[in-house]
């Protein structure tokens, strides 16, 4: 079977939240949330994260190793190689893309996309780019030989650093299925992912509110239900902008 790795793009050097990745999160890193989270789907065969050389990474490195979560460390600027070689280093065939910054990304979600790879003939499965998901529900799924290609062969300045990019920008190159939302899990203004100060109350006062009766990998069934509930919620961080890819 094609072995699924998942790789974490991480580091230390965040423009908009310096440190983010490893904040706590009501006693534990965001890191340690997303790699709880990962180490419960079905569909993967190891994690690693991708951080850079930069001394401030050290930090990631550190916390790597007290996880006992494979690190692999390249350039900070050009994070397409440095998944592509990280991804090599792990000796995957699948790549399940995540960015450090998702510690409330959802178990099912993730499977449900590897299962739909291998059940279709495609080149990516994504949620991440016709919006239906919460903003930080993200997923994409593509082969390693294809992004050691792009990175080969691709020097444009954005593709290097939004590792994906390519295969959505060639639609004439690349098959891709765009999954959207069951109603139940509909939101692309919700945001939870870890990019502000705002997103960091907004989840912590999620792992607050449902860690005690349902532990630490509640999935995004209990986080839509409970934003339903409690509409206030969603307010803390809404009016956060996302950056533009060009």
């Amino acid at each position: 079977m094609p072995r699924v790795v998942a790789s974490i793009e991480a580091r230390m050097g965040s423009s908009r939240l310096p440190g983010k990745v490893l904040m706590d999160i009501n006693g534990r890193p965001s890191l340690s949330r997303l790699v709880e989270r990962l180490r419960a789907c079905k569909k993967l065969d190891d994690i690693v994260v991708a951080t850079s050389t930069d001394p401030r990474d050290d930090a990631i490195v550190a916390w790597a190793r007290s996880e006992n979560v494979a690190v692999f460390r390249g350039s900070e600027d050009d994070v397409l190689q440095r998944v592509v070689d990280a991804q090599k280093f792990m000796k995957s065939d699948i790549v399940v893309e995540v960015t450090g910054d998702c510690p409330l990304l959802c178990p099912d979600v993730i499977d449900m996309g590897v299962s739909t790879f291998f059940a279709n003939d495609a080149d990516v499965v994504t949620n991440a780019r016709v919006p239906s998901y919460p903003m930080g529900a993200d997923l994409q799924v593509f082969r390693t030989d294809a992004l050691a290609w792009v990175a080969a062969n691709i020097q444009d300045p954005p593709v290097r650093e939004h590792v994906s990019l390519y295969f959505y920008e060639q639609p004439e190159k690349y098959r891709v299925i765009h999954l959207t939302a069951p109603p139940q899990w509909e939101g692309p203004r919700i945001r939870l992912q870890l990019d502000y100060a705002e997103d960091l109350r907004f989840i912590r006062e999620v792992f607050a509110r449902l860690e005690p009766a349902h532990g630490g990998v509640f999935g995004l069934d209990r986080i839509m239900d409970l934003l339903r509930a409690h509409p206030e919620l969603t307010a803390i961080n809404i009016d956060c902008e996302e950056k533009a890819v060009r």
